[in-house]
């Protein structure tokens, strides 16, 4: 019976010590993009461009999109929803909706007030949606991407990628080539 004992002793505590380790490994549960991924603003993105300096992000990311939009809505459910997105995003930019058909005025990057639709359609072209527009901490556009991302590990890299100022020296396809063959798929 001693000798039985250690035995299930030892088959407990590794049995225990995997779900713990299974434990850490469940990925976070999603969380809404509307408080968790966007910032709140009055509209006005010349002082978000101020707000993003003072508070040390590396530029704004607008969210062109509008509300009968398959793709805007699979990126707020299957990607915007996850924690590790949200908190990178979070941490190196501010972010901000814009609706492509909207009448709401905003302020664009230069002080210029106009409707959201505006904006979006004379200013930034925006035809299709979702655009992620990428602005640096002058308001300059850096990066433009048009349409849905394939999965949160693609949109992670489109965030690396705007933050590492690599969109200075190739487009993005081929840097997500890189991390792909980085990556070994």
């Amino acid at each position: 019976m001693s000798r039985l004992l250690p035995r299930f002793e030892s088959s407990n505590l590794i049995l225990l010590l995997l779900l713990v380790l299974a434990a850490g490994a469940v990925p976070a549960e999603p969380r809404d993009p509307s408080q968790f991924f966007f910032d709140q603003t009055f509209g006005d993105f010349q002082e978000e461009i101020q707000r993003a300096k003072e508070e040390g992000k590396k530029g704004v990311l607008l969210m062109f999109e509008m509300d009968e939009c398959p793709f805007c809505h699979r990126m707020k459910t299957t990607v915007l929803n996850q924690p590790q997105v949200q908190e990178y995003y979070k941490e190196n930019f501010l972010i901000f909706p814009v609706d492509v058909e909207g009448d709401v005025e905003i302020t664009d990057f230069s002080g210029n007030p106009m409707p959201q639709k505006d904006f979006a359609l004379k200013e930034h072209r925006v035809r299709a949606t979702p655009v992620f527009a990428f602005f640096d901490l002058d308001g300059n556009l850096v990066n433009k991407y048009i349409g849905a991302t394939r999965d949160t590990e693609e949109f992670m890299w489109l965030g690396q990628y705007v933050v590492e100022g690599r969109y200075r020296e190739l487009p993005f396809a081929k840097y997500k080539r890189e991390r792909q063959a980085a990556a070994g798929k």
